[in-house]
C-alpha cells in the first residue's frame, strides 16, 4: 500500500506498511494523486489540481469524511485499517512539512515567524518559547481554549505586544495589515476613505499629491515632487483604489450610499465590516485576522471565503466558524499548554487528527506499561537464580530505557448539553396566519403564513436579522402582532434563547445557583452545583454574581435555563454568539440528538447544515419554505430563481 502526495511542487511517497517517508523532486504538473491500498480496492484520481494549497484542504476533507462515515465506509468498503492508517500517514506529513518545507535555511520562502517567543503575565506562561513559521500562500487557523492567548498572539506578530523573550521576523518589503477592533477609531472620516487607508503608504500618496495641487503658490519643485508621487500612484495602481474599495465595501454588503457617510454614522455591526474590508484593501502581503465573521450574514460570509480562496499571500484568522475554518484553512496552529502546535489540514482534519494522536499515545503508554510489567515480573523472578542472572539484568536494563509519554489532558473543556422535552408533542405545532409587524414605522414581517409539524428542524436565514428576531419576540408573547395570529399547539411546550439576553441578567445580585434555581424544579442545592458543573460552572465559579459574567458564560446559563425547563418545541435567535468552539461543538451535538422540534437562527453554516432539515427563508416580498438541508437550499436552482425575483437586488 502507497501513498503519493505534493507539498510545495515536491512529490512525497509514503510505504504505508513501515511508515517510511522518501521525499523527490519534480517539476509541478496538473495531473495528480493516485490512492491505492494494497489489494486496490480504493481508487481516487484527482485530475487538473496544480494548486498545492487546495490540494491539502481537499485531501485533510476526503479523509475525514471517511473518518467521520465510519458505519458507512469502514465496512461496506471494508477499509477501516487502511483509513486509520492513512490518518496516521498524514500525521506524519505534519511533522515531516514543519522539518523540510517551512524552513527558511533550505531556500523556502516564508513571511513571518517566530523565535523562543515567551509572554508572562506574573506567575503564569501565556507562551513559552515559540517557534513557528508561516508561509505564503496558506491560510492559518489559530484555534485554543478560551484564555489560550489566540487575540494576544496576534497582537504579538503585529507589534502591538511585545513578547517578554523571543523575536518576531518579518521577511523585509512585505506589508502586513490587521482587523482592527477600535471601532470608533475612524468615526470623522467618510466610509471609503476609513477603507483605503487600509494602504498606508498609497493614502499617505493621495493626501500628498490633493495638499500639493490644492496650493496657491505650486513652484516647478512641487512640480517634480508631483511627478514623483504620481509614478509611484500608478505603480500601485491608484486610480483603480477607489473602485477597488467600493467593490470591496459592496462584496460585505455595505452599499453605495453607505460609503459616502461618515463612520459615525454607522451601526457597530456594519462599522466591523468597513473595518474588514480595511484589511483586505490594497493586497498585504500578510493579513492578521480576528474573528473576521463576527457581525457578517452568510453571504458576506461567502464573499470572504472567496476572496481568501483567491488569496495568495499569508492567513493568519482566529474564527469560531467551523464552516469557515475548513473552507479557507490549510494549516491549524493549535494554542496548548502555552505551546504552538501545526498541523496541516482544515479545522476537521486537526480535530480527527488530534484525537486519533491522544489516542495512539495512550495505546503507546499502554504498551509501555504492559511491558514494563512483563519485564519487572521476570526481573522479580529470576534476578536470585544464576543461571538467569544474566537474562535478568538485561531486562533490567531494558527496563530502566523505557519511559512512559508525558499525555497531558487538553485544557479545552466540553460543556455537556442535552435537551429532552418533558412530554411528546402532537402532530401539528404551530400554525401562524397572516403575522404582520412594524417597528418604527418600517414594516419588518408582512402577511407571514405557515405551519410547524412534529420532527421539523427550523432555520430561519435571510440576510436581515430583524425579521427572524422578531418572529420570535411575537411567537413568545414579548410584543402584539399589528395583524394576523399564531396559534401553538396544546400539546407543545417553549424553550426559547432570546437573542438579547441582557434582561435576564442586568442587575441581578443572585449567584448563579440562585439565578439557575427560579428555572429549576429541583431546588436542591447539589442538584443546581452538579448542573451548572455539566455546564463548565464549577467550585466556587458556581457562586459567582449573575451580573458579572461574560458573554460566553450567560449564554451557557441560558441553555442551562432551556434544558431545566424541558420544552418539546426550542426556539433559539443566534445561540452561538459568544461561544467558543468546544461549547459550539457541544450544542450543535446537543440539538442534533434532540428528538423534538427546533427553530432557530444563526449564521454559522455549519451548526445550520449539521441541524436543520427544513428552511425558511424571510424576504421582503415572502417566504422561500423548503424541506431540504441548507446545502442543497443554497444550491437549489429553483430557490436561486425565487431569491433573484424576491429581493429588490439581487443578494
Amino acid at each position: 500500500m502507497g501513498m503519493l502526495i505534493l507539498l510545495n511542487d515536491t512529490w512525497i511517497y509514503f510505504n504505508t506498511l513501515n511508515l517510511h517517508i522518501q521525499p523527490f523532486n519534480v517539476p509541478k504538473v496538473k495531473r495528480f494523486f493516485t490512492l491505492l491500498d494494497h489489494n486496490s480496492s480504493l481508487l481516487y484520481i484527482l485530475n487538473h489540481i496544480s494548486n498545492p494549497k487546495m490540494l491539502i484542504i481537499f485531501f485533510s476533507s476526503f479523509l475525514n469524511t471517511a473518518v467521520r462515515l465510519d458505519g458507512v465506509v469502514w465496512y461496506t468498503i471494508a477499509i477501516g485499517n487502511f483509513m486509520k492508517t492513512a490518518m496516521l500517514i498524514f500525521m506524519k506529513v505534519n511533522m515531516f512539512y514543519n522539518k523540510y518545507f517551512t524552513n527558511d535555511k533550505d531556500g523556502n520562502e516564508y513571511m513571518i515567524n517566530t523565535t523562543g517567543v515567551t509572554l508572562r503575565y506574573g506567575k503564569r506562561a501565556l507562551f513559552e518559547d515559540v517557534n513557528i513559521k508561516f508561509t505564503p500562500g496558506n491560510c492559518y487557523g489559530l484555534i485554543g481554549a478560551n484564555g489560550a492567548g489566540k487575540s494576544t498572539f496576534l497582537k504579538i506578530l503585529s507589534g502591538e505586544i511585545e513578547p517578554n523573550q523571543g523575536e518576531i521576523h518579518i521577511t523585509p518589503g512585505e506589508r502586513l495589515a490587521i482587523l482592527k477592533q477600535n471601532q470608533s477609531e475612524y468615526d470623522e472620516f467618510p466610509v471609503l476613505e476609513t477603507v483605503m487607508m487600509g494602504h498606508k503608504r498609497l493614502y499617505d500618496i493621495m493626501k500628498e499629491k490633493d495638499a500639493l495641487y490644492a496650493k496657491a503658490d505650486f513652484t516647478d519643485e512641487d512640480g517634480m515632487r508631483a511627478g514623483e508621487l504620481e509614478a509611484e500612484f500608478a505603480e500601485m495602481n491608484g486610480w483603480e483604489a477607489e473602485s477597488e474599495a467600493a467593490e470591496m465595501l459592496n462584496g460585505l454588503d455595505i452599499n453605495t450610499e453607505m460609503q459616502s457617510k461618515l463612520m459615525k454614522e454607522l451601526g457597530g455591526n456594519e462599522k466591523v465590516r468597513v473595518l474588514l474590508a480595511q484589511a483586505l484593501f490594497g493586497h498585504p502581503n500578510i493579513l492578521l485576522l480576528d474573528e473576521p465573521t463576527n457581525h457578517l450574514d452568510i453571504e458576506s460570509i461567502h464573499w470572504l471565503e472567496n476572496f481568501l480562496a483567491d488569496y495568495d499571500g499569508t492567513v493568519i484568522v482566529v474564527s469560531h466558524d467551523r464552516h469557515f475554518l475548513n473552507t479557507v484553512c490549510t494549516h491549524i496552529a493549535d494554542i496548548d499548554f502555552g505551546k504552538i502546535q501545526m498541523y496541516v489540514g482544515n479545522y476537521d482534519f486537526w480535530y480527527e487528527s488530534s484525537q486519533l494522536a491522544l489516542q495512539l499515545g495512550r495505546e503507546q503508554n499502554k504498551k509501555k506499561e504492559d511491558k514494563v510489567k512483563e519485564l519487572q515480573a521476570f526481573i522479580l523472578r529470576f534476578s536470585a537464580n544464576k543461571s538467569k542472572s544474566k537474562q535478568a539484568t538485561s531486562r533490567k536494563k531494558m527496563l530502566d530505557k523505557i519511559t512512559l509519554d508525558d499525555i497531558r489532558p487538553s485544557n479545552r473543556k466540553y460543556p455537556f448539553i442535552n435537551f429532552k422535552g418533558e412530554r411528546e408533542a402532537g402532530k401539528q405545532l404551530l400554525l401562524v396566519d397572516g403575522l404582520t409587524k412594524s417597528i418604527d414605522g418600517e414594516k419588518i414581517i408582512d402577511n407571514l403564513t405557515f405551519t410547524v409539524n412534529k420532527g421539523d428542524k427550523i432555520a430561519l436565514v435571510g440576510p436581515n436579522g430583524l425579521p427572524k428576531t422578531t418572529l420570535f419576540q411575537l411567537l413568545m408573547g414579548e410584543i402584539e402582532p399589528d395583524a394576523g395570529t399564531f396559534q401553538w399547539g396544546i400539546t407543545t411546550s417553549q424553550a426559547y434563547f432570546p437573542n438579547d439576553n441582557s434582561s435576564y441578567f442586568d442587575g441581578v445580585e443572585d449567584s448563579l445557583v440562585d439565578w439557575l434555581r427560579q428555572y429549576s424544579k429541583d431546588p436542591d442545592e447539589s442538584f443546581l452545583r452538579g448542573f451548572l458543573g455539566r455546564m463548565l460552572f464549577s467550585g466556587d465559579e458556581a457562586l459567582k454574581k449573575a451580573n458579572v459574567l461574560s458573554g460566553g458564560e450567560k449564554v451557557r446559563c441560558m441553555l442551562s435555563r432551556m434544558m431545566l425547563m424541558g420544552g418539546n418545541v426550542l426556539l433559539l435567535d443566534e445561540p452561538t454568539n459568544h461561544l467558543d468552539l468546544e461549547s459550539i461543538t457541544a450544542l450543535n451535538n446537543g440539538l442534533t440528538d434532540f428528538d423534538g422540534t427546533i427553530m432557530l437562527t444563526s449564521h454559522d453554516h455549519q451548526f445550520i447544515q449539521t441541524i436543520a432539515n427544513r428552511i425558511i427563508e424571510i424576504t421582503p416580498t415572502g417566504l422561500i419554505d423548503r424541506m431540504m438541508s441548507y446545502d442543497e437550499y443554497l444550491e437549489n436552482k429553483e430557490v436561486k430563481e425565487m431569491r433573484e425575483r424576491m429581493y429588490p437586488v439581487q443578494v
